[in-house]
């Protein structure tokens, strides 16, 4: 009956794919006239899903935190033993959430990282239950006060949205990747009624600034649109009340710049520490449910001493840059609330690290103002002008994206005079972070696990086939002693255009060519005086049998030749096999096939 019922809405599918394009067909609407009418739909629904789920988080927050309060008598600011409820409720929440961790088990581990690897390398197939499950899991951490971001979250959502309309209407994995992105880039400007920034953040961040004029207009239409219902919903305010900034004297430059190396080692330092809590915990050996549990609790424990670390933070950024917080205290949460994400997020707990790295951003600067201006008062703005340009700098660093980090600060000031120091801190910040860090804090857990996303699909193909999967086995190897004359009377393999050759011990000593003997062959009196061993051209590379096809590509490119002896390093270099180049673009044809039929 299942099946039944599963291929009549297949049927049901198709039926209306052809009714769409017979459309579109008869009304004569070009592809990318259709690419910008998705876009404004696509933009409409990530607009409202962002309504949606700040509602969530609104609501939990209401459920568990308030409520909780008012029955406990719970005050995050009070020094008494009602502070130590604030460990309840981020456990209260990861509890809610493990109905959602039995049945959904593929979609709560569906974070960030592996959205990325989706969009990029495994077609965009997303199914619609990721909205739901995400959604509602992450409203539950950042609601219950877990250390978390919402705009991760919105971005798969938007983006799933994009997914799940370019599949209905059977679009190619390049159409379906920019409708993705128009659904994360929608769900970013809504977040923070900052169109630009939703831009950027789709194609800096998710499409990995793969740039086409279309796919641009697109996104940037579904951005625009998003930012219509948000505004609407809400209002045409920004997503933080911030004061007007001036640049003081033209020698705050230097310590904006400064301020950008510091951003840039703390981002190198969070990402370091989030990779090896996530691995902390992925070794943990404990129920995997548990491991939330745990998650929420050491939030819970950052949060009795520091209270300021719960939830996405935003009230707390507000007073860092409007100057209405002292040194100490934004001098701990730096560390404090970078341990509090770090346990949240990287237990399992469902949610994003933006909104922390606008946090640790705003209080790094802050407290980086505070020193500046006790130095030089006179030649320095406020310590909240520092944390404005520290969030910029910071969220650059740690995402290793310089362009969503300026245009976030210029829609959220609004002012032409930031431009320049946040511009030079995100700059810094950047290629410092980059110094210590190859990756940014959503790359970092897939490079652990040997895919790079930058190279893109071909080359992650290309490093999981092994040379000796792929080579020639059992090729024709010739001695050195063996003359022109012997091997011109001799035949010889029509698979090879060289030949290895190998010493009197076995070993590789170079090899031979046919275009070698072309000098020599019409020369009768040489072909007994002159043997292979004369004519071989010995510095030449060769190959192991455990080198990645990505790795032989380059090796093979480095030479005039189209094949390469491979070795046995562990018995004196003894020739094993001779890889072709069409042996790698017929291995790479064969796995993009099979990847396409299983994605």
């Amino acid at each position: 009956m299942v099946l039944i019922r599963d291929l009549h809405l297949l049927r049901r599918f198709v039926r209306i794919r052809q009714m769409v394009f017979s459309l579109l067909s008869r009304l004569r609407i070009s592809e990318n006239t259709l690419m910008a009418v998705l876009a404004v739909g696509i933009g409409l629904v990530a607009g409202l899903c962002n309504y949606a789920f700040r509602s969530c988080i609104d609501f939990f927050r209401w459920l568990i935190i308030d409520n909780g309060a008012e029955i406990t008598g719970y005050s995050p600011y009070a020094w008494d033993a009602s502070r130590l409820w604030a460990l309840a409720f981020p456990v209260t929440g990861a509890l809610l959430m493990l109905p959602l961790f039995i049945r959904y088990k593929e979609d709560m581990a569906f974070g960030f990282p592996r959205f990325l690897e989706t969009v990029n390398l495994r077609g965009g197939r997303l199914p619609l239950r990721l909205m739901f499950t995400r959604g509602i899991s992450s409203a539950l951490t950042i609601g219950s006060g877990g250390s978390a971001g919402q705009e991760g979250p919105i971005a798969q959502i938007g983006g799933t949205a994009g997914s799940v309309v370019g599949h209905l209407l059977g679009m190619s994995g390049e159409r379906l990747k920019v409708l993705i992105g128009c659904g994360v880039s929608g769900g970013v400007a809504a977040t923070f009624n900052a169109p630009l920034a939703g831009v950027f953040f789709a194609h800096e961040i998710v499409l990995l600034s793969t740039f086409e004029l279309s796919s641009f207009t697109s996104i940037v239409i579904s951005s625009g649109m998003a930012t219509v219902v948000s505004r609407a919903m809400y209002g045409d305010i920004p997503a933080f009340d911030v004061p007007a900034y001036q640049l003081v004297h033209p020698l705050e430059l230097l310590f904006y710049a400064l301020l950008g190396v510091v951003c840039g080692c703390l981002a190198a330092l969070f990402i370091t520490g989030y990779g090896k809590t996530r691995d902390f915990f992925g070794r943990l050996r404990v129920n995997p449910l548990g491991k939330p549990l745990l998650g929420g609790f050491l939030a819970g424990c950052v949060g009795v001493l520091l209270p300021q670390v719960q939830g996405n933070g935003y009230e707390f950024i507000e007073m860092a840059v409007g100057n209405d917080v002292g040194w100490l205290l934004v001098t701990l949460l730096i560390i404090g609330k970078m341990v509090a994400t770090c346990v949240t997020v990287g237990s399992g707990l469902p949610g994003g690290t933006f909104a922390p790295s606008l946090f640790i951003g705003s209080v790094t600067g802050m407290s980086f103002g505070f020193l500046a201006n006790l130095l030089f008062p006179l030649h320095t703005a406020t310590p909240g002008a520092y944390a404005l340009v520290g969030m910029g700098a910071f969220l650059a660093s740690v995402t290793h994206a310089p362009m969503t980090g300026i245009f976030l600060l210029f829609e959220m000031t609004g002012s032409y005079t930031v431009i320049v120091p946040i511009m030079l801190a995100c700059a810094i910040g950047t290629a410092v972070a980059r110094h210590f860090r190859k990756d940014g804090i959503d790359t970092a857990d897939l490079a652990a696990r040997g895919i790079d996303l930058r190279a893109g699909r071909e080359q992650t193909v290309l490093e999981r086939i092994r040379v000796q999967e792929v080579m020639m086995h059992d090729p024709e190897i010739l001695p050195e002693a063996m003359t022109i004359r012997q091997f011109l009377t001799n035949h010889h393999s029509p698979r090879q255009t060289i030949f290895p050759i190998i010493s009197e011990n076995g070993g590789l000593s170079g090899v031979v060519s046919l275009h070698d003997f072309l000098g020599v062959a019409f020369e009768p009196e040489l072909l007994d005086r002159i043997t292979l061993g004369e004519m071989t051209t010995i510095d030449i590379p060769s190959l192991a049998g455990n080198n990645s096809l990505a790795e032989a590509l380059i090796i093979i490119d480095g030479t005039t030749l189209d094949e390469l002896p491979v070795i046995n390093p562990g018995q004196r270099n003894r020739v094993i096999g001779l890889l072709t180049r069409s042996a790698i673009t017929a291995a790479y044809h064969r796995a993009m096939v099979a990847q396409s039929l299983t994605t």
